[in-house]
């Protein structure tokens, strides 16, 4: 398998600073890429370790880095602000959505807007603000989505602390705003894992939207692929999800976008040999990017190419943008640490490398 890409940037962890990642771009009004990403600092790496989210800049289609600066810092009522999406607003603002971690384990997803491109923020707009109770939702990084229609979908998944306070499986779930992100209302539709055999759930879902405005909708899984729903109507109602069984996977998410004309799916396939050192790796190596010439409807091994074929180091919760020449994908990378999430590092990958041209 070809490899494709080159290194732009590398975020190392460090003393004081276990773990960069989870992050999203933007392409700013003056042509500029914005990239933010969370941030941990102290003594600690996990999930709800001390953490806030940063930003920096690149003038250059990504080739050079820039201008670092706080956007979100932690207030003092959670454990972190994590997880970060930017989207472009339908009146042009600035759109940032991001997981508050509260101190009782349940989470909340805030949204804020900028009118002038991160310069200054709203105050947050809560998300769940139709719910009746808090509980613990998680929604991945670079993950907000906007249809063609206009409506604002973040796919999430619920783990209930009412039935497990420590982990329960995931429960595939969709929130929408059909007025620029000022109100939310969580969907009818909810997805439980049907099967007994694992105890994950529908984890970590993203979306993808063909040119005739169908959706789709793709979840990690503990049982060795992505999972997959479609939805006809805008995102209201879905199909019960199935196994792909392309994308093979480990506990690890998926990311789709658009390139150009072509469509590109950035994921952890299994191998299928025993190179992987799973105690270093949890599993999540190679890193591949499956291009599609047909806006996504189908897949193959043979426009598939390796981001990353080093198997002693893992690879996870990439974010994707497109560049004039190509586009960005930054990434967890455990820098030989063992640990997954520890640094970010970016390649670029030219439009040339998956077209053919």
């Amino acid at each position: 398998m070809k490899k494709i890409g080159r290194e732009v940037l590398f975020i190392p962890a460090k003393d004081n600073n276990l773990r960069n990642g989870e992050g999203s771009f933007i392409r700013l009004r003056n042509g500029a890429v914005m990239f933010g990403y969370t941030e941990y600092f102290g003594d600690d790496w996990e999930d709800d370790a001390t953490a806030r989210i940063v930003a920096i800049t690149s003038y250059d289609e990504g080739e050079t880095w820039q201008d670092k600066r706080v956007i979100i810092e932690k207030p003092e009522n959670c454990k972190n602000v994590m997880s970060l999406s930017f989207l472009r607003m339908g009146n042009g603002d600035l759109g940032a959505f991001y997981i508050h971690k509260n101190p009782d384990g349940t989470d909340k997803v805030l949204f804020i807007r900028s009118a002038d491109e991160g310069q200054n923020w709203s105050e947050p707009v809560n998300c769940m603000q139709s719910l009746d109770r808090q509980d613990y939702y998680v929604i991945n990084n670079d993950r907000a989505f906007r249809t063609k229609q206009g409506r604002i979908i973040l796919p999430m998944a619920r783990h209930s602390i009412y039935i497990n306070p420590e982990f329960a499986p995931g429960v595939l779930c969709f929130f929408v705003s059909d007025d620029d992100g000022y109100t939310w209302r969580k969907t009818e539709t909810e997805f439980t894992f049907p099967y007994d055999t694992d105890d994950d759930g529908y984890q970590e879902p993203g979306l993808y939207q063909f040119p005739d405005g169908r959706l789709r909708c793709y979840i990690r899984t503990g049982l060795g692929c992505q999972f997959e729903s479609f939805s006809s109507d805008n995102g209201e109602t879905w199909t019960s999800p199935e196994p792909n069984h392309f994308f093979s996977s480990p506990l690890a998410p998926m990311l789709i976008k658009d390139i150009k004309d072509l469509t590109v799916a950035v994921f952890n396939p299994i191998p299928n040999h025993l190179l992987s050192n799973d105690e270093l790796t949890w599993g999540r190596t190679p890193y591949v990017c499956a291009v599609s010439s047909d806006k996504g409807k189908t897949f193959t091994k043979e426009k598939t190419y390796f981001i990353e074929d080093d198997y002693e180091n893992g690879y996870c919760y990439p974010a994707i943008i497109e560049t004039a020449d190509g586009f960005l994908v930054a990434y967890y990378h455990s820098n030989n640490s063992g640990i997954c999430l520890n640094s970010t590092k970016m390649v670029k990958i030219l439009y040339s490398e998956i077209s053919g041209e």
